[in-house]
């Protein structure tokens, strides 16, 4: 199954996920000048992040919105970057986070699990309900498709809804994440994580511990490391023997360069010095030791 892949490649080169969240805004001058389309530019830029971390990512997470904001040029550059990353041997997390009727999400499925934007693994919004995902489980049942389905968010936003206590006292995400939970033991690998996983945000350590011990079998993509005020320590407490989950960072990794006098000309060997510092901060947190 498509878990037991991101399993071992998390054991082989650990936790970090580079996130391709790529803003045109990013790319440095002397790749813009290159191009007059910003979808070229962009996807240049990714290439060569790509090439530079690939052999120290578990993998790449990459989220669509900066893309369609390009309109046809931006989504040529995701199709072209989806393509690039599984030539490089590595996975990939196409952050779309859809959510809607049954219907509709099969259409989703197709879209993103064949064609021109296949991809490894999607996020998803349970929002609309359970039946909401059963479009994407048939990919899920043949063994190469995997869905992160949003648990607990990593914005300040998150207490809006997330937060929201039944009349037991448990929190609505608590309601979810059992739901998800309940289906993701229909589809576990060898390594005994499931292929449905969940996202769930380093922004809070003080519930991390119990959400691991609940969901055991469950392999977490943790965001907010970084740029959003997660650390090493926050992303390893919903790790277990360091494994189980992704962290991702995207600015943090994209935009390690302009900490450096020479940053722009060499911005693919900063993100590679950041991904190596992001993990070992992980990893020591975690008590792994990389021999």
């Amino acid at each position: 199954m498509i878990i037991d892949e991101l399993y071992y490649n998390v054991k082989e080169k650990g936790n970090v996920c580079v996130g391709l969240d790529t803003s045109y805004d990013y790319v440095p001058e002397q790749i813009k000048n290159k191009y007059t389309n910003p979808g070229e530019a962009v996807l240049e830029f990714n290439k060569k992040i790509i090439d530079a971390v690939a052999d120290s990512a578990a993998c790449f997470k990459v989220q669509i919105a900066y893309y369609e904001a390009l309109g046809i040029d931006g989504m040529i550059a995701y199709k072209n970057t989806l393509k690039y990353i599984k030539e490089k041997g590595c996975l990939v997390i196409s952050d779309i986070k859809r959510g809607d009727i049954a219907d509709t999400a099969k259409m989703y499925a197709k879209a993103h699990f064949e064609g021109d934007f296949e991809t490894d693994f999607i996020t998803l919004s349970p929002y609309m309900g359970m039946d909401s995902i059963d479009p994407y489980l048939k990919y899920i049942e043949e063994g190469r498709k995997g869905v992160f389905i949003l648990v607990r968010t990593s914005n300040k936003g998150y207490y809006d809804f997330q937060e929201i206590k039944d009349a037991n006292g448990t929190s609505l995400f608590y309601k979810v994440g059992d739901k998800v939970n309940e289906l993701s033991n229909k589809y576990i690998g060898k390594c005994c994580y499931s292929s449905i996983g969940a996202v769930v945000g380093c922004t809070h350590r003080e519930e991390s511990k119990l959400i691991r011990e609940r969901y055991k079998n469950m392999f977490f993509l943790i965001p907010g490391y970084g740029a959003q005020g997660g650390g090493g320590l926050d992303a390893a407490s919903y790790l277990k023997d360091g494994n189980g989950g992704v962290v991702n960072s995207s600015r943090g990794i994209l935009l390690a360069y302009k900490k450096y006098e020479d940053g722009s000309r060499n911005f693919d060997e900063y993100a590679r010095k950041e991904v190596l510092r992001m993990r070992e901060d992980i990893e020591n947190a975690a008590g792994i030791c990389r021999g």
